[in-house]
């Protein structure tokens, strides 16, 4: 609905007007000073109409003219002042006030003039949206026909040795990355495009393109980011977030510090996607609570939401738990390489790289996208808490039980969507959350675009385009330094598992790049134990279950995740290989391996 905005250092009258306006059903935002009139014409968008005093002390209202316009010159001000002139009008006219008005003036009158310069500025907005709309299409076009371009260009180089179907993927692989990153169209049509031209392509049959969709890990992040509606619906969110606040304080440095560790050594253990919807429904109501909405998004907002499942995804390899990636390199080593690596083994060897990897992706996301604010507002630290309702507590033990079910499916050999499936039963069973609340407020584009990503890495392997891919990656890395061939074979990681779950890249890395690491004289447990480290950077939003589920919130863009992932990606890689280099040259020996 349209605002109203009244600015008038004369106190009185300003309270009078806002009453006799409000009683007429206008909506009215009142301001004694001019001071802060960007910040309010950004944050409330609904404001076509300003009445502006014109004698004001801290700031002319000449001033506070020029600053709207330059802001938004569609609102349309109305100058109301006691003390006017011929000569003020006509300058206030050159900079574009709707009209000029004497103090004091009829109530009726002025009415009439507001809704004449709302009719005006409703007009401007209206042909500002068919240019917007006309100017969005042309750029949608364009980048849809640069995206398919870039695509055929790829499938017309003639690579060397490059099976037929590998060669097609890769075309329709470049199409679809371009799309998801410009986001010329929804990331949700480009998830559906992804399985329809597999198959209109003939790269993967129609049950082979279409099953991903539905593969258990991709059911597991649904469930998951069902979750996070739950949490959010009962309030246990914002417990969560009263007692981090309690324990790291209301500075944003501390507490994002504390919040990055926690999210990267509570991943090691659990689900890096479970922790990554705890903290991100922790961390949603102080966006909120600051007026940081989906719309008005901002560096604090896209910080949080993009530092989270990055240290998420960076302590996953803590302990044989943390991921999937963690025992296939263990069944791999033992298998091929004959070296049994214990639980304890894992922790001492790959734990102290999960630090460091933890804050150094704090880090980077702090430099990449600095938040910009010192401390929450003071409203931000909630008084104590009022008891925990029926909802709360029932919810509550429920993920917990999964929790711990989770933990032990080595043991149970439940999978985790099977636990997350019987937990929203029980939640809706139980009436703690109506099933009809959860799927209203899920996000459907996030579980499409995951399950297009899992989809894109089954053909990568099916059709050879990975392995063809590291065959041509190898020979550019051959008779370069041991620390730059680990650095090189880390990024190539980190880019295969950008495409497909890290899981899936360690499956495909090991057996092509064990015997490259025989061939080159690189230490071959050196070689595995990298792998579920570096696969744990990604540089694109379908690379993990955290980060597609951070992307369902809302707050950030692709280009916004790009540009604070890559540079993540390359960093992290580099790190790691250098502290492996340092540390495993220590401890492994001393753990017999």
């Amino acid at each position: 609905m349209p605002k109203l905005l009244i600015i008038d250092d004369e106190k009185d009258f300003l309270e009078s007007i806002t009453k006799r306006l409000e009683m007429r059903n206008y909506q009215v935002i009142a301001k004694d000073s001019g001071k802060d009139v960007e910040q309010i014409i950004k944050r409330e968008k609904d404001i076509d109409v300003v009445i502006l005093d014109l004698n004001m002390p801290e700031i002319p209202g000449e001033e506070v003219l020029k600053r709207i316009k330059a802001q938004n010159p569609k609102i349309q001000v109305i100058i109301l002042t006691g003390q006017g002139s011929t000569e003020s009008a006509v300058e206030m006219a050159k900079l574009d006030a709707f009209t000029y008005l004497q103090k004091p003036t009829e109530i009726e009158k002025l009415i009439k003039i507001i809704d004449n310069a709302r009719a005006k500025a409703k007009l401007l907005i209206s042909e500002h949206e068919e240019e917007s709309k006309e100017s969005t299409w042309k750029k949608t076009l364009m980048l849809v026909a640069i995206s398919v371009l870039a695509g055929f260009i790829i499938y017309l180089i003639p690579f060397e040795g490059i099976p037929e179907r590998a060669h097609i993927f890769l075309g329709l692989l470049t199409t679809v990355i371009l799309l998801w990153i410009t986001e010329a169209v929804p990331i949700g049509v480009t998830a559906f495009l992804t399985g329809g031209g597999l198959i209109l392509l003939g790269v993967q049959k129609p049950a082979d393109a279409w099953e991903p969709y539905a593969n258990p890990a991709v059911m597991f992040v649904m469930m998951i980011i069902m979750f996070g509606v739950i949490l959010n619906e009962v309030g246990i969110a914002k417990r969560v977030l009263h007692y981090a606040i309690k324990i790291a304080g209301t500075n944003v440095l501390k507490f994002s510090i504390v919040i990055a560790l926690t999210s990267s050594l509570a991943s090691s253990i659990f689900h890096d996607a479970t922790i990554t919807i705890i903290l991100l429904f922790a961390v949603i109501p102080v966006f909120i609570k600051m007026g940081i909405t989906i719309d008005k998004s901002n560096n604090f907002s896209k910080f949080f939401t993009i530092m989270i499942p990055l240290t998420a995804s960076a302590g996953g390899f803590g302990t044989i738990l943390g991921g999937g990636r963690n025992p296939i390199a263990v069944d791999f080593i033992e298998k091929h390489i004959g070296v049994h690596i214990g639980f304890l083994d894992w922790i001492i060897v790959q734990m102290p790289m999960v630090v460091l990897a933890s804050l150094a992706t704090w880090a980077v996301c702090w430099i990449m996208m600095p938040p910009k604010i010192k401390n929450f507002p003071t409203e931000i630290k909630s008084d104590k808490l009022p008891p925990m309702t029926r909802n709360e507590k029932g919810v509550a033990i429920i993920f917990i039980l999964a929790f711990v079910f989770w933990t032990l499916s080595d043991l149970t050999h439940l999978h985790v969507s099977v636990v997350a499936a019987l937990a929203i039963i029980l939640i809706c069973s139980l009436k703690f959350v109506s099933l009809k609340t959860i799927i209203s407020k899920f996000t459907w584009e996030a579980w499409l675009v995951f399950g297009a990503g899992v989809s894109l890495g089954v053909a990568m392997l099916e059709t050879g385009a990975g392995e063809w891919l590291a065959h041509q990656f190898f020979p550019m890395i051959k008779g370069q330094p041991t620390i730059v061939v680990y650095y090189a074979i880390a990024l190539f990681a980190s880019t295969i598992t950008s495409f497909m779950s890290n899981s899936a890249a360690t499956a495909l890395c090991l057996p092509i790049l064990d015997p490259m690491s025989i061939e080159i004289g690189l230490n071959r447990i050196y070689t595995a134990l990298s792998l579920p480290v570096t696969t744990s950077f990604v540089f694109l939003v379908i690379g993990c279950p955290p980060t597609i589920i951070a992307y369902s919130t809302g707050y950030f863009k692709q280009i916004d995740f790009v540009r604070v992932a890559v540079p993540f990606s390359v960093i992290l890689c580099g790190v790691t290989v250098l502290m492996m280099s340092i540390y495993w040259p220590i401890i492994l020996p001393i753990l017999g391996f």
